[in-house]
């Protein structure tokens, strides 16, 4: 049997183990539900957000409330085992031009969609004396799988990783949207606001262990930063978040604030995770 037809039967079986997995370990899509339903959710969540038609978000990466009115469901998109991500339009409540694409994403719980997260997908920038929608980076990890080549399912992509870390924070957060976060070398539970996940992810040669490093505000405060790694293990043969660490931590200096490293990377062999 020639290399050629060996490795293409190596690929086969790999995607074919894969898809088993996702079979036993995540939830499939209940039968009800379909892009009806979630447009239904999106138009309720949006409504029990809203007050004299104005939505109001709070964006966590500008560290602001944004005043937004609703134009349009974009798009809705499932992904089998990770949930339901609709894209949908506002613009700017004092400015029509400014216009935002605003990901809301839901994971079906029982008969019922449970709301995960919303994320900015696209903001508004000016242009000469209009606006003009600009992806905003990093972009969030359900959009990564569209430029992935169909033969690499069998390979943990990166995407993977952060989506695991980020279903992680949507069920631990508070009724603030809040993670509880342990500084180790103070004792110190802080309650933090998520704003982004650090790309690429990395993996540990040593153990196999994959880290990403995210972005979380003290809520606030606008610069107060803390850099939080959470550390990924799939050793059970499912992606679970093993351990979170705080990484770099604000503290002030001459009426600045700055991170200060609780633990480095020096010495530590990892491969980039794409």
């Amino acid at each position: 049997m020639s290399e050629t037809v060996m490795g293409r039967l190596s690929r086969l079986v790999g995607a074919l183990a894969v898809a088993v997995a996702l079979f036993l370990v995540a939830p499939l899509f209940a039968a009800d539900i379909g892009e009806e339903e979630v447009k239904q959710e999106v138009d309720k969540t949006i409504a029990e957000r809203s007050k004299d038609g104005v939505f109001v978000f709070h964006d966590p990466k500008l560290g602001a409330d944004l005043n937004l009115v609703f134009e349009q469901i974009k798009v809705v998109r499932g992904m089998s085992g990770y949930g339901w991500f609709a894209n949908v339009i506002f613009h700017d409540k004092a400015e029509p031009k400014k216009r935002y694409a605003i990901d809301f994403w839901y994971k079906p719980e029982g008969d019922a969609l449970k709301l995960m997260d919303i994320r900015v997908q696209k903001g508004p920038k000016r242009d000469g004396e209009e606006w003009i929608m600009v992806t905003r980076l990093p972009v969030a990890w359900w959009w990564l799988p569209v430029s992935e080549h169909p033969g690499d399912m069998e390979i943990t992509r990166g995407w993977h990783v952060m989506s695991a870390i980020h279903n992680y924070i949507a069920n631990n957060k508070n009724e603030k949207g809040q993670l509880s976060i342990k500084d180790e070398k103070t004792g110190e539970t802080v309650d933090l606001e998520f704003v982004e996940m650090h790309q690429p992810i990395r993996k540990l040669k040593a153990d196999g262990q994959y880290f990403a490093c995210t972005d979380f505000r003290k809520p606030g405060s606008k610069d107060e930063y803390y850099d939080v790694d959470f550390w990924v293990d799939e050793s059970t043969g499912k992606l679970q978040v093993q351990g979170v660490k705080m990484h770099k931590v604000p503290v002030q200096e001459d009426g600045i604030w700055t991170q200060v490293p609780r633990y480095t990377f020096e010495g530590k062999d990892f491969d980039i995770t794409n």
